[in-house]
């Protein structure tokens, strides 16, 4: 459902909520580091980000990028709108041209309401509401130490 630049985007966005403030920005090259994602890909993201408003950078020896109160308010679907599109989340599970409930391909109605209540979640919580349960839970954003067969 989530293209690569997606999920990368959402990891490295969460991990800035985690990690940065206006005084502590975050390079690229770190970022990209500490989450193992390509950093050309993620440099591109980040300016995709910046100019769709849901993360901050600065410029200049002491620069890189972080999240103010504002940006701290975006959700996942505005991550997933500045990367892909939401046309991606509607788009058919078994990648058919037609499918809708009027002409539905053979999981539809199995994947629909999934895909209903994810599309919520996303809209409903705050990219810091995120970052403060990732934190509460212990969870860790990371690709790392991943076994490499999941990460295709």
């Amino acid at each position: 459902m989530l293209s690569h630049a997606s999920k990368y985007a959402i990891l490295s966005t969460l991990f800035l909520a985690a990690h940065s403030s206006a005084d502590k920005k975050i390079s690229v090259k770190q970022i990209a580091e500490s989450i193992d994602v390509p950093s050309p890909f993620l440099a591109k993201l980040f300016q995709q980000l910046v100019r769709g408003k849901v993360i901050s950078s600065t410029k200049g020896p002491n620069g890189g990028f972080y999240l103010t109160k504002e940006n701290g308010q975006k959700t996942v679907c505005d991550i997933i709108e500045n990367i892909d599109g939401l046309n991606k989340l509607n788009q058919c599970f078994l990648g058919l041209h037609e499918c809708d409930s009027s002409n539905p391909c053979p999981v539809h109605f199995i994947v629909e309401p999934f895909k209903k209540s994810i599309l919520g979640k996303f809209r409903d919580k705050t990219i810091m509401e995120f970052s403060e349960e990732i934190k509460s839970n212990g969870r860790v954003l990371t690709l790392k130490d991943i076994d490499t067969s999941l990460k295709k």
